[in-house]
């Protein structure tokens, strides 16, 4: 496999390493090395020694048909969520959305053309697509990413959809720029956004901002239904005054720990 990166600063194993960890997914939880290395773009010989590697650090292990990851591949991805201190903050209010409305809830940012999905307080409730920590979507057929692309000014939201999706899904609902420039336009009018099966068959949710002392988004916040359960009435009706409060109180919250003077304790000079 060529270099993807001339810089002299580029480390190549780094990036095979987590290439050979997103080759994992919902459909192919155990992959045999030739599976590994065919969908990482690796000889097997690399591909072999990188699972190996990863086997001895916890993040793999042997399986039967091959290899899968282990529970440690979260520490990746909260290390990012603990480090921006916003579960901490957010956990409660999710909590006590969740109690109220019996429905999932959880908190996205943008990451390209896709959201990522950061927090997460789920009800046992099957629906279309499987949600966890780490999860991304397209963010233009989704509530969560509705709301964060608002936030931005219309030809940075352009650009960033320009992006190609790295989520592998392909939505139904694929509107023109034309289309797009409205609904996020109605969205920053409105401060909320829905999102009625555009992502999938089932799948409705309504979705909020989360923003920081400045007034700036830094998070989306969402419930989510199933279609044939939940009608749109009684999400926006009910269900959205319970969300805007909980988006209200995280960003206060939010706020008031940015306002906290961060004291680091050092060694005297």
């Amino acid at each position: 496999m060529a270099r993807r990166d001339s810089s002299p600063d580029f480390v190549e194993a780094i990036a095979r390493g987590l290439d050979v960890i997103r080759a994992f997914g919902p459909r192919r939880p155990v992959m045999s090395l030739s599976a590994v290395a065919e969908a990482a773009g690796l000889a097997r010989p690399t591909a072999r020694r990188i699972l190996l590697t990863l086997d001895q650090l916890g993040y793999v292990r042997a399986a039967e048909g091959g290899f899968e990851l282990t529970p440690r591949v979260l520490d990746l991805g909260m290390s990012y969520v603990l480090s921006r201190g916003l579960w901490d903050v957010a956990r409660p209010h999710l909590e006590q959305l969740v109690a109220r409305t019996h429905e999932s809830s959880s908190i996205a940012q943008l990451d390209g053309s896709d959201i990522v999905y950061v927090a997460r307080v789920a009800v046992p409730k099957i629906i279309a697509l499987a949600v966890t920590i780490g999860t991304r979507f397209p963010a233009m057929q989704t509530s969560l990413g509705k709301v964060l692309l608002a936030a931005l000014p219309p030809d940075e939201a352009e650009r960033v959809l320009a992006e190609p999706s790295r989520s592998g899904i392909t939505p139904p609902w694929q509107p023109d720029a034309a289309e797009r420039a409205g609904t996020l336009r109605e969205v920053r009018a409105r401060g909320w956004s829905l999102t009625d099966e555009q992502l999938a068959p089932g799948i409705r949710s309504v979705a909020a901002p989360l923003r920081d002392g400045d007034g700036r988004t830094i998070a989306a916040l969402n419930v989510t239904v199933h279609a044939a359960e939940t009608p749109v009435e009684v999400l926006t009706g009910e269900y959205l005054p319970w969300l805007l409060q909980t988006a209200s109180a995280i960003s206060a919250d939010w706020s008031a720990r940015q306002a906290v003077p961060q004291v680091v304790i050092g060694r005297p000079a």
